[in-house]
């Protein structure tokens, strides 16, 4: 089963269209969607969990209610702890991320590969509706990890991938901003990955999340996983299996 996992902040325009696709998503592959919000404050978290009662019948939904805005990279590790899946995908909710393509990133991992990324930067890839300086902005964050950091992967920022859960379980990680991609890659120097081209298109409801502090927290990122690629870390985020059942009391589910 493939576990899509969700971080929500400010998300409530936007999330019951992305419920509707993976509706249709979920006719072809069998599929849990983990909804991680952080107190948004415009309700998304409430409105997810309407949308839990009234897609039940569809696809098993689980929604992680944190107390604030922790960041998207540790929204999805505290996602992973209760997810069941052994394929994980972590998309955005503004419709950036067309669910359409998670049959395409599923059927890399069951090919064998690692990690399966939704790529803006391989041929047949591509953005739509940016403005001009956030086409800037990410090619020159793009460009700087993979010189900083050795990468080949031509799209290490993407928010939209796939991977086996042993790439993700029994390894630390900052989870500093939104860039979980990058640690992960970073973390995994033997694994199988393969970018898969697609459209990324501007979101479609809501407020864009990047800040100078985001901007500050990928600066971080890199200048940590540049000195220690493979090293601990001082108050790291580690997801094992052990831990899925420690979220009790910030999950309610509806699972059938």
């Amino acid at each position: 089963m493939l576990s899509v996992i969700v971080p929500t902040y400010n998300e409530r325009e936007t999330l019951p269209r992305l419920f509707e696709r993976l509706r249709q998503v979920a006719h072809e592959l069998p599929l849990e969607v983990i909804v991680v919000d952080d107190s948004s404050p415009d309700g998304t978290g409430a409105l997810a969990e309407e949308l839990r009662h009234y897609f039940a019948s569809e696809f098993a939904v689980t929604i992680v209610h944190r107390p604030g805005k922790g960041g998207l990279s540790s929204a999805v590790l505290d996602g992973l702890r209760i997810a069941r899946g052994d394929c994980i995908t972590v998309m955005d909710a503004d419709l950036s991320h067309p669910p359409e393509m998670l049959s395409h990133l599923v059927k890399a991992i069951q090919e064998g590969y690692d990690i399966a990324i939704a790529s803006r930067y391989v041929p047949g890839g591509g953005i739509e509706r940016w403005p001009l300086w956030r086409r800037i902005a990410s090619v020159g964050a793009t460009a700087l990890a993979r010189r900083v950091l050795r990468i080949s992967v031509h799209d290490p920022l993407s928010g939209f991938f796939a991977a086996r859960r042993a790439i993700l379980e029994g390894r630390p990680f900052l989870a500093l901003g939104y860039k979980l991609l990058l640690e992960v890659l970073v973390r995994s120097p033997g694994a199988r990955v393969i970018e898969v081209p697609y459209t990324f298109v501007e979101r479609q409801g809501g407020k864009s999340k990047l800040s100078l502090k985001e901007v500050w927290d990928f600066l971080v990122l890199l200048v940590n996983l540049k000195r220690s690629p493979s090293q601990s870390f001082n108050h790291a985020h580690r997801v094992d299996r052990a831990d899925r059942a420690d979220c009790a009391d910030c999950v309610d589910q509806d699972r059938r």
